[in-house]
């Protein structure tokens, strides 16, 4: 609320309607820092295996391994996608629908969205809401022929329904060609979880997990925040502890496998010290 107010009032004083906006002598308040909790490689791969079960499950693998947001999943067409050149582009997303009454008399239904002459009052797919949030991305080989199996079972279930289907273009539509909505797409990543056996987490957490494979992996900070679509190093500070925590990790394990005890010397062991570390492997 007051971001929001903020924007509004400075657009007044831009306008001449206000002398100075009074929001700015508010501090704005602290919210909460939301704990980054990734899914392990273990529960990936339960949720992947679970969704290769269902129609477009392709939409959870781009999630898990791309990090794409909710919306740019649901507005992502066709003509985003190079299956040829291994990569997509992000250009769009698809907005929760905002509306407005829309009867002449009160119809008594309180919000706008129980009305039944409801008129929508944002628009369905706009252009990513940053310049950092229109990006290519590329695509793992594994992830090229999920998406070619994909538009083949697309291609069957858009014949199947015929008349029925209306072209969008989608990546992920329903089974009519239209786009899901939020709520619907939601339901089903809760169901995943559960069928998955996998703990509960918003699906948000699934970028989450994208993100925090990168950093692990040590893809340099600038081109985590290209993939993901930050426009802040602040973001990715979020993800470090973690990143720390696991580097930590590695390193205890590394240290008790090279000045581990024994009896055995130098030249005891052939393998040596290469020779170890191809045994952690």
């Amino acid at each position: 609320m007051h971001r929001t107010f903020r924007a509004a009032l400075n657009e007044a004083v831009r306008r001449g309607h206000l002398g100075k906006n009074p929001v700015l002598l508010a501090k704005a308040p602290k919210t909460g820092d939301y704990e980054v909790e990734p899914y392990t490689v273990q529960e990936v791969q339960r949720l992947l295996k679970a969704a290769d079960q269902h129609r477009n499950s392709a939409r959870w693998a781009v999630a898990l391994a791309l990090g794409l947001r909710q919306g740019e999943v649901l507005g992502l067409q066709w003509v985003d996608v190079d299956l040829d050149g291994g990569f997509l582009v992000v250009r769009r997303s698809r907005h929760r629908p905002q509306y407005a009454h829309g009867c002449s008399e009160p119809c008594g239904r309180k919000a706008a969205g129980y009305c039944p002459q409801k008129r929508r009052t944002n628009p369905e797919l706009t252009v990513t809401k940053s310049r950092a949030g229109r990006r290519a991305v590329g695509l793992p080989e594994q992830l090229v022929d999920l998406l070619r199996a994909h538009l083949k079972a697309q291609e069957a279930e858009r014949e199947a329904a015929g008349k029925r289907w209306e072209e969008n273009g989608l990546v992920f539509p329903d089974e009519h060609g239209r786009s899901p909505s939020h709520r619907r797409d939601w339901a089903e990543w809760k169901a995943l979880l559960a069928e998955a056996t996998v703990r509960d987490g918003r699906l948000h957490d699934a970028r989450h997990t994208a993100a925090t494979v990168l950093l692990i992996l040590g893809v340099p900070e600038r081109a985590v925040m290209s993939l993901m679509g930050w426009s802040t190093t602040a973001m990715a500070a979020r993800y470090q502890h973690m990143v720390d925590s696991v580097r930590s990790n590695v390193a205890r394990q590394v240290d008790g496998l090279i000045w581990e005890s024994g009896t055995e010397g130098p030249d005891d062991d052939d393998d040596g010290l290469a020779g170890g570390l191809v045994r952690m492997g």
